[in-house]
Parts: structure tokens; C-alpha cells; sequence
């Protein structure tokens, strides 16, 4: 039997220290603070990347260099694995994905370079799956191909305390930020694969959370009803600065939806450098059982 490895990068929201512990190669994102370079989860973590954020710097994320790509491509076929699974971003969120597929194509179907449209929370589920498709004596090929054929089988919904990053991004025009801060106006963001899109606009960060949850109850009697719980991952997330906002966030979901498991795990950078911080989110995923 082939021995398969399974990579991602941070973007999924998976450490390198998490990584190491479960089996899962996983590649630090750059992260750019004021033209500096850091690495995601190794030389700045979330406390200080709210921090940045906090103190309006100029924060964004790059692409990995090619060069440290194949490097780490090497490294893991060097360990002994026949073959790689790499679960990267949505190609609809970055071009990295479309930049391993052409570079793969050099390693003689030994690198399968999987778009299941995803990021950070549901991204994550998906590496996991990834594990499990793989204990259960898949082949890279059809790992890749269940993750692909599950792709679309996820929503997030996010709600943003400021549009300032927003607009820096151009997600939001200068005249609609002013207007909807004067008029305390809260966007509820979703992603439902390809990008990130507007999905509702309400008063007030109350509202926002309801809105969250009426999406979230919609999307499970609409699309996800013919999933046994077991199957279904409800993850909230977020930037959140004090810990008992996202516990007060947590316990809401969680009353909201008993007898599912809920878990929480803090939004990647690649999307809390254009929310910034006190972003709360939801998400559901079908998982592989």
C-alpha cells in the first residue's frame, strides 16, 4: 500500500505544532506587519497579529516562495511517502493553489493538489478528512477526488466589528464604510466556496449575531437535512481580544444547537487581516464519517 502524507499550510487554521501532533505536514503562511515578514504560528501568533491589527498597521499575507514550496515538497518525499495530498486554500481566495497544480505536474502524479474551494474553519475539516479517507486505505488520487466531490458542502458566515480593513481592501468602497459606521451598520459576510461575499446588512452587532444563527438554522434544514449530526462539524470562530466574548459567542451556539458538537477555533490570517479583530463567525461542514 502507498504511503500517503498529508500537507496543508495555515491558512486552514492548523498550527505546525498541530500539524506535528496529528500526523499532518502543515507549511507557515508570510504574513506582512508594516512591510516585515513573519511566519503564521511561528514567529507571530494570533495575540500578536490582533495586536497589529489594533494598531492599524499595515498587515496582509503572501504566497509561500515557490522555492519553499518545493523545498517542503522534498522533504516530506525524502521521509519516505510515495505520495502528497496538499490541501491548500480555495483557488477562488488565491492563486497559490493554481501555482502548486502547474508545479505538481513535474513530480510524476506524485503530488495531488486538491481545490475543494475552502478556507480556514472548513478548510481544516477538510484536512482531517483527508486523515481519516487515508486510514481507511484511500490513495491520493481518491482523496483527492472525495474532497473535491465534498467541496461545496460547507458555508461560513462571518460579522465585522469595523469596515476599515474592509475598505483598505477594496471590499468596501470609502463612501459605504463612512455611511454604515455613522449608521452603526454591520456586514454579515459569507463564504460559500469561491470568495468572500456580502451576504446581509443589519443594525448593531446584536443583530449580527442573529442573522449568523437564522443563516446557520437555514443552512441546516435547506441543505444539510439529510445528514446525520455525526456528519455534520459546527465550528465558531473569530478575532476576539477577550476571552469571555468568544465563550459568551460559543455558549450561544451551542444553545442554539443542542446535541451537536461545537467547537471553537480562531479565523486564519489570511482572512482576520481583512476583518480585523472581534470578527465572530459560524460555520458548518459535512464530514466524512
Amino acid at each position: 500500500m502507498m504511503k500517503t502524507a498529508i500537507m496543508t499550510d495555515t491558512n486552514s487554521g492548523i498550527t505546525v505544532q498541530e500539524g506535528k501532533e496529528n500526523g499532518i505536514f502543515v507549511l507557515p503562511m508570510p504574513v506582512i506587519v508594516d512591510g516585515e515578514e513573519f511566519l503564521e504560528g511561528e514567529t507571530i501568533n494570533n495575540e500578536q497579529l490582533y495586536e497589529a491589527l489594533i494598531d492599524e498597521k499595515d498587515v496582509m499575507t503572501a504566497q509561500p516562495l515557490l522555492k519553499d514550496l518545493l523545498e517542503f515538497w522534498d522533504n516530506i518525499l525524502e521521509e519516505g511517502y510515495d505520495e502528497i495530498v496538499y490541501i491548500p486554500m480555495s483557488s477562488g481566495l488565491s492563486g497559490s493553489c493554481h501555482t502548486a497544480s502547474q508545479f505538481a505536474e513535474e513530480y510524476d502524479g506524485k503530488i495531488k493538489v486538491v481545490d475543494n474551494h475552502r478556507i480556514s474553519v472548513t478548510l481544516r475539516d477538510s484536512v482531517y478528512d483527508a486523515k481519516k479517507l487515508v486510514a481507511k486505505g484511500k490513495n491520493g488520487k481518491e482523496v483527492k477526488e472525495a474532497l473535491e466531490a465534498n467541496a461545496f458542502n460547507s458555508s461560513i458566515y462571518i460579522t465585522v466589528q469595523s469596515l476599515k480593513y474592509l475598505k483598505k481592501s477594496g471590499r468596501v468602497t470609502p463612501t459605504a464604510a463612512l455611511i454604515a459606521t455613522a449608521m452603526n451598520i454591520k456586514p454579515v459576510l459569507t463564504i460559500q466556496g469561491e470568495k468572500l461575499d456580502a451576504f446581509a446588512k443589519v443594525r448593531g452587532m446584536k443583530a449580527a449575531y442573529n442573522k449568523m444563527i437564522e443563516a446557520a438554522r437555514t443552512d441546516l434544514a435547506e441543505r444539510f437535512s439529510e445528514y446525520p449530526k455525526e456528519r455534520l462539524s459546527l465550528c465558531v470562530s473569530g478575532t476576539f481580544t477577550k476571552e469571555e466574548d468568544k465563550d459568551e459567542w460559543l455558549n450561544r451556539v451551542k444553545d442554539e444547537f443542542p446535541g451537536y458538537e461545537v467547537y471553537y477555533a480562531p479565523l486564519s490570517c489570511s482572512i482576520a487581516c481583512h476583518v480585523s479583530v472581534d470578527t465572530a463567525g459560524i460555520a458548518w461542514t459535512v464530514i466524512e464519517e
